[in-house]
Formats: structure tokens, sequence, C-alpha cells
């Protein structure tokens, strides 16, 4: 309802378009009356489906009215009922009897455009070009002044703008964000490629001049669309080391969370363009040791959504010492049990989740780290089987690990597999060589650093390879990796998402030192080839 107050005379014959008239109700401050449109007359669909006479001027979008002129306020005369206009449009004229103030639509010079009906209106409302934004609206005048009106779009084209608007029926898992069909478009099979590893960086400062053979195994046969790297005890400065990660992959991926706990890190890098399809990311920490104050055991968790898969992913750092086995299967008791994650992204299943559990709360679980299980037997028995031939026999050294044999009891990690293993034991090497622990304490070659994974559907989860790095040796621990395929299903838009966002800063940083590292490649190479003398005899 509008006031009934009219607005007061003006004695000025300029109009005053600077503040709102006294007395008067604002009921749409849009601005209008632009000096040099032209006022044409209604289109013939208009006029073929109301049959009646056409009024003298046709509306102006409200999009390209709000763009030009003065603030327009509209009230109603007591008497009369008739709607007025402000002073600042005195001089307009209003159309037809006893007709209602269309509000928001008005006409080029001359003000306000009174509508006949109610029905006149809401075709305005809903013409083509109606809500698109200005640019549609310039667009839909000067066909106006071309004396030509486009004709609405038939019902079912509306629908279907509806129908892939992702405002209307968001929740749905078709047409939505993270819906099948944008899945589908990105995904075709529903398998994303990831990239989990772990490495004991042994608190080295140094850190490897490269970081392909890590990143960018040989053995990959497709580019990654996921990496997830923990490390434990890892260097002071982790701002350097995720920027040297940053540059080993390059502008297609950006870092979408990183957390720390401690000397525990992990980064998250997926491709660039999966970033608007990720939900908020969240983490937990768990402590179960601390030495000399600084958090050297216990374990960091990370989740989020994909689509509508829910990943959880966990690095860890367990008690040491060939010995202490119940100790390590405390800190996981401790772990599963104390890890408060998720806060605000939903479960996508809570019938299958349990409370004493974190694992069950995720579809996707990867569990990595160095959780300092050991090959018992002792190191004579360990290098006898290591110093067999060419080829060692690495069934033989598993029947000695205490992990596996845990495993197989049911005391930890339960519902966890692990991909076959056919490489080395990766701890404990001399620094910078290829031999094992060489030192008076003679520690057992062991398989200490370990990735696996569970899944809430079978089959959701495939191993592809795993592996470790030979060739980074600044540790007494070699990084370990597993590539995987992992099935990923559509979900709903009902979900807190990430908005795209990742590390600009470290993004930027990263790239410019990998072009600066390729300038200086190229410069050199130019150097040594102008440096080449060549004679002629």
């Amino acid at each position: 309802q509008t006031e009934t107050l009219s607005p007061p005379e003006t004695k000025t014959s300029k109009p005053k378009t600077a503040s709102k008239p006294r007395g008067v109700k604002e009921i749409n401050a849009f601005p209008c009356g632009s000096p040099g449109l032209p006022v044409l007359d209604h289109p013939a669909w208009w006029r073929k489906e109301e049959n009646q006479p056409l009024p003298k001027q046709r509306p102006v979008p409200t999009a390209v009215a709000s763009s030009l002129g003065a603030p327009l306020w509209f009230s109603q005369d007591p008497t009369t009922k008739k709607p007025k206009m402000s002073p600042s449009h005195a001089s307009s004229r209003e159309v037809g009897r006893g007709c209602e103030p269309a509000l928001g639509v008005c006409a080029a010079r001359s003000g306000p455009v009174f509508l006949e009906s109610r029905q006149q209106r809401r075709r305005v409302q809903e013409s083509p070009c109606s809500g698109l934004g200005a640019a549609s609206d310039i667009l839909w005048v000067l066909l106006l002044s071309l004396g030509t009106w486009p004709r609405p779009p038939p019902r079912d084209v509306l629908g279907s703008s509806r129908h892939r608007s992702y405002l209307e029926g968001s929740l749905l898992a078709s047409g939505a964000l993270l819906g099948a069909d944008e899945l589908a478009r990105y995904f075709p099979d529903r398998n994303v490629a990831l990239f989990v590893a772990t490495w004991n960086m042994q608190g080295q400062k140094e850190l490897p001049p490269s970081l392909d053979e890590f990143l960018l195994p040989a053995e990959a046969d497709y580019a990654q669309d996921l990496y997830v790297i923990g490390v434990q005890e890892g260097c002071s400065d982790r701002r350097e080391w995720e920027t040297r990660l940053q540059e080993t992959l390059g502008p297609h991926y950006v870092l979408l969370s990183s957390a720390a706990h401690g000397v525990l890190y992990m980064s998250l890098f997926i491709r660039r363009d999966l970033i608007w399809f990720c939900s908020e990311v969240e983490c937990s920490t768990v402590t179960t040791r601390i030495v000399s104050q600084i958090k050297t055991k216990g374990a960091l968790g990370i989740s989020f959504t994909f689509f509508g898969t829910s990943f959880l992913f966990i690095t860890s750092h367990f008690t040491s010492g060939d010995g202490k086995v119940a100790e390590r299967l405390l800190d996981y008791t401790r772990t599963v049990q104390a890890l408060a994650l998720p806060r605000n992204v939903p479960d996508t299943n809570p019938y299958r989740s349990s409370a004493a559990d974190v694992t069950t709360r995720f579809d996707e679980v990867f569990w990595f780290g160095d959780f300092n299980f050991r090959l018992s037997g002792g190191r004579t028995a360990v290098d006898t089987l290591l110093c067999q031939g060419l080829v060692v026999d690495v069934p033989a050294l598993l029947q000695h690990d205490q992990l596996i044999r845990e495993m197989r009891k049911g005391s930890i990690f339960k519902g966890f597999q692990e991909p076959d293993i056919h490489f080395l034991p990766s701890y404990k090497f001399d620094i910078g060589k290829d031999t094992y622990d060489s030192t008076s304490k003679q520690r057992t070659p062991s398989y200490t650093d370990r990735v696996l994974y569970r899944s809430r559907h079978k089959g959701d989860i495939c191993p592809v390879i795993y592996s470790s790095c030979p060739g980074i040796k600044t540790s007494d621990h070699r990084p370990v990796y597993g590539l995987f395929r992992v099935k990923v299903r559509p979900g709903r838009d009902n979900i807190p998402l990430a908005a795209g966002k990742f590390d600009r800063e470290l993004y930027l940083l990263g790239i410019k030192r990998r072009i600066s590292k390729e300038i200086q490649r190229q410069q050199a190479l130019q150097s040594q080839n102008s440096s080449t003398i060549c004679s002629v005899s």
C-alpha cells in the first residue's frame, strides 16, 4: 500500500532529483527518463492477444530505466485513487484511466507508463529480455528503434532455461552444480585419478634439487586430478616446501588446502578447473606424544566432499621402536576416536557411520604416514633376504612385517587395504647413499612408510601404482606414493562449497620460479651452443 499524502508542489522550474519528496513513500527507486530514446507502439503480438486499443507509449525495460535519469517515486491521489508521480516527473503523462502503476517500468522521455491490466504488466516482466541484465535490455531498446519486437519464447523454452538454472531445483542430482550432468562432463567414467604420498623428511633443511621423480613418476600414464602429500618430521620452512610442490606441479594445479600439526604437514593440490566442485575443507589433529615441546608424533586429518563423494585423508607418525607394537596400536586407537571430522559438511551416509571411528564417516579414506612398524627377526635375517641375488624376494620380507601381522589379527586398520608391495624397504638409509644403516645402531631395514585405503562401497578404489622413490636421498626414509582410480558419485548442492578458493599467492610464486628456471635453462643452452668452436681443416 502507498501513502495517501501527495508530494508538495515545487516552485522551481528545474526538476529536483537529489532527494525524495516529503510525505511520499518510496515504492521503487528506479532512475528513469532518457531524453533520446524513441517511443514506439506496442508489438503486434501484444495487441492481438489483448484485443484492446494500443497505449501511446511503450515500456522501457527495468535494467535500462535503472541506468538512466533520476529516482522515481509513486504515490496515490486520496480523492481520485489515481497514481501520481513525484514533482521531478510532474510533466509526465499518465496512460489509461484508473490504472495501476507498473513499478519500475518506465517510458523513455515521458516518465512512467501505467499498464491497463496486471496481465499486461506480467507480460512485460516475462518479456524475452526481462531480467537478463542491462546489456540484453539495451539490445531490446535498439530493436524497438528499428521497429521490430522479439516474439516471446515458447513456454517450453522458458521451462528448460529455468531447469538449467542453478537457482531453481538446485538440490536435485541432475542439473545441479554437483549433479550428474556436470560430473559426466568432467569425468565420463566417473573415476578420478588420485596421487597419495608420504615422506619422513627427518627434519632436513635441504630439499632435493628436483621433485619430478616424486610427484611426476615415469610409470604414470595420465595426469592426476588430485595430489595429497603428507610429511612427517617436515623441514623447518613449510612455505618453501609448498612452493616447491607448486613449482613442480605447474600451472594446472592449485593448492586447495594445507595444514600442519607440529612437524606433520599435509598439502592438497587439485586440478585448477575442479575447485568449483569441492566443499569446504576441514581439518583436525591428534597429539600422541610430545618431545622437547615439539609435536613429533600424532595425526593430521583433512576432509572434504568432491561432487557427492566424501574423502578423508590422514597422515600419521606412530611411536618408533622395534618392540613397541602395543604403543603403535594405541596411537591408532586414539586417532580414530579423537579426530573430530566432519564438522560443517554433512555426512553423505550417516546410517553407516560410527561415533567411535572417524574412518566410518566418509566414503573414501586414505591413511598414510610413518607407521614405524618394523620387520621382525633382526638385522642379520633381513640382510640375508636383501642380499640373496639381483632380485629381492619381497614376499619373503613381508612375512616378517609387523603391520601385516596385526592387520590380519584385526587389531589395527580395520577395513583397510594396502596395494601389493614390490619395492625395497623405505627405512633406514644412510643419507645420500643407497646403503642401509651402517652406524653402530644397525637398525633393521623396514617398511615403515605405508599408504592404506578404505571405501564404503566395494570396488570404488582401484590401486594403479604403489612404489617408492629411490632417487631422493636427502633423508633416511625414501618417499612412498600410490596412484589410485577412485569412483565419484554425483551430489546435491546442499553442502557448503569452497567457492573456488585456493592459495593464489603460492600459485603465483611457484609459477614465477618455474618460468625463471626455464629462462635460465634456455640461456645456459644458448651459451653452450655459442661457445662451441668448429674448426675446418
